[in-house]
């Protein structure tokens, strides 16, 4: 009995060694994105400010995180889905001289549950139009089944409308940032926005090998940035020894993590292989961490209150809100005019929502 024991142990080693063996390949094009750091900063705060629940300050682009790099920025619509608690924004940046699109992920308070619920996600969606593609139906459905989608499309075509062919830039963080790859996919297939680039911040997988590498060709331009020991990008989980079921990052990825001991410590910016899961970036390490989730660059990408799905909006913008019979709205503004002065909560008070 126990040689019978040990020849199953046998065989089920050599499978999992003959399968890694033949784990799959995303195929991708060779011009691959340049990484460009300084971008990249100025991205992170515009994936940190859509977290904003003080939509009159983000409305009119006045919040603590609306400065810096970001600052002079024009929101044309807000879209808030009070239904499935998600938040986006579109609006225009003069630098870059770009259309920029940011998804919010998900609240602090339900990380934890959120995490451990990824572990058993299995791919459930057929993504429609490509052979053998599967993605994760929770987010495709937060883009494509909610009102952030229509909102989004909606908002882009204005933009497009008053400043000609804009390049469009989308970003997010988290589930945010898998929101963000669905609808660059959807603007470059289905809309026929050119060169649309992606940047995303700890973002999990979404799809199979098959679906990364249809995603790959039709959104070149795309970086995914994992921060140390981010334990987001590991889920759904990577299985090498199911090549074909399996979750599959799509390129490219750049990992950031420290060198060195005490204060002699570096970040390093590791621009990864064309592969999508390369072995030597975070996959190198374990994903065991919450707080290496929650700050890139020094920037906090999280909610600045811990209600669930609570915004706080001014009665003065009623009159830019549109509202569904959900309750679901849009906060919206003609880029062309100026800038909006409203009153300030301190003038006037504030409506929690």
């Amino acid at each position: 009995m126990g040689q019978k024991k040990w020849l199953i142990l046998l065989m089920f080693s050599c499978l999992c060694s003959f399968s890694c063996g033949r784990e799959l390949k995303v195929k991708h094009k060779d011009n691959l994105p340049i990484y460009n750091h300084t971008l990249t900063t100025i991205l992170v705060e515009y994936a940190s400010a859509v977290y904003m629940s003080d939509l009159t300050q983000l409305f009119t682009w006045t919040c603590p995180r609306c400065d810096g790099l970001t600052k002079g920025f024009e929101i044309i619509e807000i879209i808030v889905d009070v239904q499935h608690c998600l938040q986006g924004f579109v609006g225009v940046a003069k630098d870059p001289d770009a259309i920029v699109i940011a998804f919010r992920g998900t609240q602090e308070h339900s990380i934890q549950n959120w995490v451990e619920d990824l572990f058993w996600k299995q791919l459930d969606l057929n993504y429609p139009g490509m052979t053998d593609a599967m993605v994760h139906h929770g987010f495709y459905s937060a883009y494509h089944n909610t009102t952030i989608r229509p909102g989004v499309l909606s908002a882009v075509k204005r933009a497009k409308e008053i400043y000609g062919e804009f390049k469009v830039i989308v970003t997010g963080h988290s589930m945010g940032g898998a929101m963000a790859a669905f609808c660059g996919l959807d603007l470059a297939v289905n809309h026929e926005v050119q060169d649309v680039q992606v940047m995303t911040f700890g973002q999990p997988r979404i799809g199979n090998a098959a679906f990364a590498s249809c995603y790959s060709k039709l959104v070149p331009n795309t970086i995914r940035v994992t921060n140390e020991h981010d334990m987001v990008p590991h889920l759904p989980p990577y299985y090498s020894y199911f090549p074909q079921k399996t979750y599959h990052h799509f390129p490219r990825e750049v990992w950031l993590y420290n060198i060195g001991v005490g204060s002699l410590v570096y970040k390093v910016e590791k621009i990864c292989d064309g592969s999508g899961e390369d072995p030597s970036c975070s996959r190198s390490v374990t994903g065991n961490s919450i707080s290496d989730h929650l700050v890139y660059f020094g920037v906090e990408l999280g909610c600045d209150t811990w209600r669930s799905c609570g915004i706080v909006m001014d009665t003065n913008i009623i009159d830019y809100k549109t509202t569904d019979f959900k309750g679901n709205f849009i906060l919206s503004r003609n880029p062309a005019t100026p800038t909006l002065k409203l009153k300030t909560e301190s003038d006037i008070g504030s409506k929690n929502i």
